[in-house]
């Protein structure tokens, strides 16, 4: 019996790919942008299993044209709103993806942009680079380049997940007060570990110095963060998004920003991805901008890979995926590729 094909969208790193060859015929997408979706589509068609990342449209018609072959999709991401996933479960298959591993290095991330745009490190590298400095004449001025400091502030975290969470305990070393907004309260216990106090998203956005995002993109969290949202939030406060673009209204943020309505943001995460290199975002000063960089260090992207691999090597075997997005799909279909 031919092994089943799996169907990778980009290279990986590590060796996991390796070891889902000995379960799968492996064919990987060499480029290094996404393939486009026409393409996308012609593969699936011949694929029983797909590997893929945020970028990728994995639509019901997608879903629904690669039957009944493809079986299950997984995703080298923690998110899957690139992913029709009622639709996947209704044709019985499986989505899987890659929880957890992200926490630690999103949660430094977040911390790297919180210092970044407080102590305005990114615009003072560019006042060196630029040669500005040098021409100043000067070496120091009590009056160069003032910041703001964190230590003893008040972070408010929306959405105390376990990146949330990992954020605000990271918030404890710089003495800070911790607010955080959720849909479900944490237990008691948890609350008094982080030192963190629910408040709803209104005195969340009014009292905290740093406003930080870690929220799943949904129909209800679209936009959660637009005018009048910024308007509440303090003039000396900065907004942090290391979640999902589409959270902020850009529109909204760009014009608070000019205004001075808020004192800058640092944004990992964008509404369009890549960002438009003559976006009103780059022409600001107090903003500092990253390219969705929040997993990328070598140890996760490689446990990212390391995930995907039991996902599949799982579901070959007959057995149900240890990060399975769908439970549902178990009362469709069994998990294996001999039905």
């Amino acid at each position: 019996m031919a092994r089943p094909r799996v169907f990778v969208t980009r290279e990986l790193p590590g060796d996991a790919l390796k070891r889902v060859a000995e379960y799968y015929e492996v064919e990987v997408w060499k480029e290094y942008t996404a393939p486009p979706y026409e393409r996308l589509l012609e593969e699936a068609k011949r694929s029983d299993a797909l590997v893929t990342l945020l970028t990728d449209r994995i639509d019901c018609r997608l879903i629904e044209e690669s039957q009944p072959r493809l079986r299950i999709i997984s995703q080298y991401a923690v998110g899957y709103d690139n992913i029709d996933v009622e639709c996947a479960t209704k044709h019985g298959v499986y989505v899987t993806n890659t929880p957890g591993v992200l926490t630690d290095a999103t949660a430094d991330l977040t911390w790297a942009l919180i210092l970044a745009i407080t102590r305005r490190i990114v615009e003072a590298d560019r006042y060196v680079r630029s040669g500005e400095w040098y021409r100043s004449g000067t070496g120091w001025h009590p009056m160069m380049m003032l910041g703001f400091e964190v230590t003893g502030k008040t972070l408010g975290v929306i959405g105390m997940g376990r990146i949330g969470r990992a954020v605000a305990r990271r918030a404890k070393g710089f003495n800070m007060r911790i607010i955080y907004y959720d849909k479900r309260r944490l237990p008691k216990e948890l609350e008094e570990e982080l030192g963190a106090e629910y408040v709803d998203l209104e005195t969340l956005l009014r009292e905290a110095d740093i406003v930080t995002l870690h929220t799943p993109l949904t129909k209800e969290t679209y936009h959660m963060i637009g005018e009048r949202e910024l308007s509440l939030m303090k003039p000396t406060a900065y907004l942090i998004n290391t979640s999902r673009g589409k959270v902020i209204d850009t529109d909204a943020l760009v014009k608070a920003l000019k205004e001075k309505k808020i004192a800058g943001a640092a944004l990992d995460v964008f509404e369009e991805e890549p960002l438009p290199p003559d976006h009103p975002l780059t022409k600001l000063d107090n903003v500092v901008l990253t390219p969705h960089i929040g997993s990328a260090t070598w140890q996760t992207r490689t446990r990212m890979a390391d995930i995907v691999a039991e996902n599949l090597i799982a579901f070959a075997k007959g057995e149900k995926p240890p990060t399975l997005v769908n439970p549902e799909v178990l009362n469709v279909r069994p998990p294996g590729f001999n039905l």
